[in-house]
């Protein structure tokens, strides 16, 4: 673990940007990270506890997966993710599809719907009582036009270790009671959690430089200046590693002339890369 820190340390100096990571190990429990405690903007990633708190109240009777919902024309206002956004107004999906929309597209619309239906204090509080202490979830949906220096405090925070955990408690939770209870949902919710995780369209990050097929459980977030994805990786059925990496401050620009969002794309594919052939 030790020769492998050094790997990835030297991957994100090699960058004109900010990243933190955290990473364990799933078949030793051993741990590393860079930076895995400091506060930054969460973008989409925090879509996973929304996911959680939802299937907290699923399972505590508060909410019904089957329960219809509407796709409403004012849920497009400002929605920079997603698909329906496009989408004529006026159908109606199950809860269940809009959660599977907001995890694998990143859908804002669907994530606005779910949040309509969860308290924000009761869902911070949530993330507190789980030991995501870091997290702090702000606001529907992202405003537009942030300038790029905005604080932190501005949008949805978290940091690499809080979705580590919650990742690392979603996979114990699919065969274990007492983290599934942890998370205040079934082993069965959890392995439907682990299901939608897998289903993500958005491959360009970790997913990025591994085999063809690779089954990756993540979550992407794309903000106003960074690319950030959290995941668990697997080998031959089997979970491998998780992975959370949260690159910050990324230039519209590289020195090189590409874009910067390209570099942090490349610099978490290489952080999974490393992490699959070391372990």
């Amino acid at each position: 673990m030790d020769e492998l820190t050094g790997r990835l340390n030297a991957i994100c100096d090699a960058q004109p940007f900010d990243t933190a990571w955290y990473l364990k190990d799933l078949a030793t429990g051993r741990e590393a990270h860079r930076g895995g405690h400091d506060v930054l903007p969460s973008a989409s990633t925090r879509k996973t506890s929304i996911m959680m708190a939802v299937f907290k109240a699923v399972h505590e009777g508060r909410l019904d997966l089957a329960e219809p919902v509407l796709i409403e024309e004012r849920l497009k206002k400002d929605v920079a993710s997603g698909t329906y956004r496009y989408m004529t107004a006026g159908c109606t999906i199950p809860l269940r599809d809009a959660v599977v929309n907001m995890i694998i597209t990143s859908d804002n619309v669907c994530t606005q719907i779910l949040l309509e239906r969860l308290d924000e204090a009761e869902l911070n509080a949530y993330c507190r009582e789980i030991g995501m202490r870091g997290s702090v979830h702000r606001g529907k949906i992202p405003r537009l036009g942030l300038d790029f220096d905005h604080p932190a405090e501005a949008v949805a925070t978290t940091t690499a270790a809080d979705q580590g955990l919650l990742l690392d408690l979603i996979l114990r939770g699919m065969e274990d009671e007492r983290a599934a209870a942890r998370l205040g949902v079934s082993p069965a919710l959890c392995r439907l959690a682990m299901d939608i995780l897998s289903w993500q369209l958005l491959r360009q990050l970790i997913p990025s430089l591994l085999p063809y097929g690779t089954k990756v459980a993540h979550k992407t977030g794309r903000g106003r200046r960074g690319r950030m994805d959290a995941g668990i990786v697997f080998r031959d059925g089997r979970p491998l590693y998780i992975l959370t990496a949260y690159t910050d401050r990324v230039p519209e620009t590289m020195p090189d002339g590409l874009p910067g969002y390209a570099a942090a794309f490349a610099t978490v594919g290489r952080l999974s890369r490393a992490c699959w052939d070391a372990l």
